[in-house]
């Protein structure tokens, strides 16, 4: 008796566990591929308000080129979920690095003016003799 064909192929990678004991894990993955030239979805764009704030909540590596990705949308409290290529994960990353680099600078803008108005006012005290030793 024949077994049917499979679609897909396999990979077996050995993992070191921290007890120091060795397991084998199986990969499947689909042969089937999206078409090179099919648009990548926009994973940041919130498919409910079309806020481009959407953040990955929790992820899973499912084989070697696809990951499972839970989302939120922190505008209209959107969640979701799904499966995407390594592509799509990757141009979503960069999306990320870009918006965390824009947080930190405006952190940083913020920061510096934050201790700036600091200093201002403790050299206004300092002038007024408003400022006791008492006071540390």
């Amino acid at each position: 008796m024949n077994s049917p064909q499979s679609d897909h192929q396999h990979e077996i990678r050995k993992v070191v566990l921290p007890s120091g004991r060795t397991i084998e894990v199986i990969y499947f993955s689909d042969t089937t591929t999206i078409a090179p030239d099919a648009p990548r979805p926009d994973l940041h764009v919130c498919p409910e308000c079309s806020c481009e704030l959407v953040h990955p909540v929790a992820w899973e590596e499912v084989d070697d080129v696809h990951w499972q990705i839970d989302l939120r949308c922190p505008n209209c409290q959107w969640s979701g979920d799904g499966t995407w290529d390594q592509d799509t994960v990757e141009g979503f990353d960069e999306v990320l690095d870009r918006g965390t680099q824009t947080l930190v600078r405006d952190l940083r803008h913020l920061a510096h003016a934050n201790m700036e108005d600091e200093i201002e006012r403790f050299s206004a005290a300092l002038r007024a003799d408003a400022i006791l030793p008492e006071d540390f």
